[in-house]
């Protein structure tokens, strides 16, 4: 089953066009990689899906994209989609906030109160994301003390407190050492035993080690997607051949 259709969807930041006729799926239940040089569109590509990128002065789409079915852009409250599409960003991101408080950010303003509840939340989130071993003793300290690798399976568990049914990364491996980047592939792998999980990254040998289905961008537009294992071997176009030996980008 397909996680997220987009049909013809184009995306500006003002005049400038920054998507152009994008037609592509994600399958649920699986992971996709997103790979192309800089400025390419990427990023946008997410925040497209997860409603963000409209918080960007002058943006505005044009298309169709569909959640499970549902019209993404025909949804009232914008809240409720960025609660089923989580996103985590590139650099690691703690809250002002406690590591406890942190996880349950979502939680409390979704208005989640009940104690055992929040309890359970913390510590099956921390425990998804690898982390509860290391901080459950510590719960109460500030987020801000965590190392980058913590830092990023804490805006991990952040995103899967609130049960997201599609996780979106752009780039959350790219300031991790090899150690902590390990670690979080791991994660990824196991989350798309029940989620639909999208990895912008530009580390192409990532892409190949854990992702189903690879989407190469350029300009805007989608050039080449299918299966990863056929799409590093076998490119059909010439573009993502010239990207996959190094000559573009």
């Amino acid at each position: 089953m397909n996680a997220v259709e987009m049909s013809n969807f184009s995306a500006w930041y003002g005049r400038k066009a920054i998507l152009d006729n994008i037609s592509i799926s994600f399958v649920n239940r699986s992971i996709t990689a997103i790979v192309g040089p800089s400025g390419c569109g990427k990023t946008t590509l997410l925040r497209s899906i997860n409603r963000t990128a409209e918080m960007e002065y002058a943006f505005s789409c044009r298309g169709d994209l569909q959640v499970f079915g549902k019209q993404v852009y025909q949804i009232k409250e914008v809240d409720t989609v960025r609660k089923q599409v989580g996103m985590v960003y590139q650099i690691p991101l703690a809250l002002p906030l406690s590591i406890r408080e942190n996880v349950l950010f979502g939680p409390r303003y979704h208005g989640i109160r009940e104690q055992s509840r929040l309890d359970y939340i913390v510590e099956d989130c921390l425990r998804k994301v690898a982390l509860w071993d290391e901080v459950k003793d510590r719960q109460c300290d500030a987020a801000g003390r965590l190392s980058g690798g913590q830092k990023q399976r804490l805006a991990m568990a952040r995103v899967l407190a609130v049960e997201p049914q599609v996780l979106l990364l752009d780039e959350p491996c790219s300031s991790l050492d090899p150690a902590s980047t390990g670690l979080i592939e791991e994660l990824l792998t196991s989350l798309a035993e029940d989620l639909c999980v999208v990895i912008v990254t530009h580390n192409l040998f990532q892409a190949r080690r854990i992702a189903r289905q690879t989407l190469f961008m350029l300009d805007g537009s989608v050039i080449e997607t299918g299966p990863t294992d056929a799409l590093f071997s076998n490119p059909l176009d010439e573009r993502t051949r010239a990207f996959f030996s190094g000559l573009i980008g």
